[in-house]
């Protein structure tokens, strides 16, 4: 139900690729085993990686996904069963909504140090040919996302994000009433330039990006790129970063105020998804070694 990621996202991230294919997935566990196959192939929209490089990274992701099932989605559940019992306990609120959003932050983090040797590595084996591929690539998508997201007169922005986020919340909660349906409208009018500011954000860390891959061959590549994955707020524009804390205090007061408006038969659903989510993750035959 949170919008704030899609705003953050940097699509040669390998955290965010991932859950990219496991949210678009029915099954996540399934998304999740094959990881190494999925994101090799998103990726390649990007790279065209030969051969040897697509044997790296499916090699490397093997070992991210190891660990990440190892250390991380222990932390996953603990937090799943938390919020589950704060759903049937009444206790959504704004305090422990910002608990729930530092984990989530703390999750990406921990995922980005983690692969950034590798996704060094894999950019600085790019030749001349696949980085004007990553260039013409980013513009291409930069452009597709101009056309569909800041195009349109303010209105239109701001009626279809309202649609986007309902349903988001509907695959939660159900059928929304008309007077949820207005609170998000509400939501989306009080965002209002908010989709020119991401846009030009993302840009901006795209351009940071690019001239960082031009030095790839450079001893200092790694130190250089690190941050860019580890530390992207360090490379927002003004307007983003003065935008985000309403940003995010405009959909936590959103998520809180749906959630005293849902009916019984909403708090339910919401209850038996996260359940099942859950219960997918715990499936995974990689936390058998996590276990004690």
């Amino acid at each position: 139900m949170h919008n704030h990621l899609t705003g953050r996202s940097k699509l040669l991230l390998l955290s965010i690729a991932a859950l990219l294919l496991l949210s678009a997935c029915s099954r996540i566990n399934l998304a999740y085993r094959n990881l190494d196959i999925l994101i090799p192939w998103s990726l390649n929209d990007y790279l065209d990686m030969n051969s040897a490089q697509q044997a790296r990274l499916k090699a490397q992701l093997r070992e991210h996904q190891a660990w990440h099932c190892r250390s991380q989605l222990p932390i996953y559940l603990e937090g799943l069963e938390t919020l589950q019992r704060e759903v049937d306990e009444d206790r959504i609120e704004i305090a422990t909504l910002r608990a729930h959003q530092r984990k989530m932050h703390q999750a990406i983090e921990a995922i980005a140090v983690r692969i950034s040797p590798s996704a060094s590595e894999l950019l600085g084996s790019l030749d001349e040919r696949q980085v004007r591929r990553l260039q013409e690539t980013l513009a291409e998508k930069q452009r597709q996302l101009q056309e569909k997201f800041v195009e349109p007169e303010l209105p239109r922005q701001i009626r279809e994000r309202a649609e986007r986020m309902q349903e988001r919340v509907e695959h939660w909660t159900g059928r929304l009433d008309a007077a949820q349906r207005q609170r998000i409208l509400q939501w989306s009018h009080a965002l209002g330039e908010q989709n020119r500011r991401w846009l030009d954000n993302r840009r901006h860390w795209q351009a940071a990006l690019v001239e960082a891959v031009k030095r790839r061959h450079d001893a200092d590549f790694p130190t250089r790129l690190a941050p860019l994955l580890q530390e992207p707020e360090a490379f927002w524009t003004d307007a983003y970063r003065r935008s985000v804390p309403r940003t995010e205090q405009a959909t936590l007061e959103l998520i809180r105020d749906l959630y005293a408006m849902a009916s019984a038969v909403q708090r339910s659903r919401l209850s038996q998804r996260l359940q099942g989510l859950h219960d997918d993750l715990a499936s995974l035959d990689c936390l058998d070694e996590a276990r004690p």
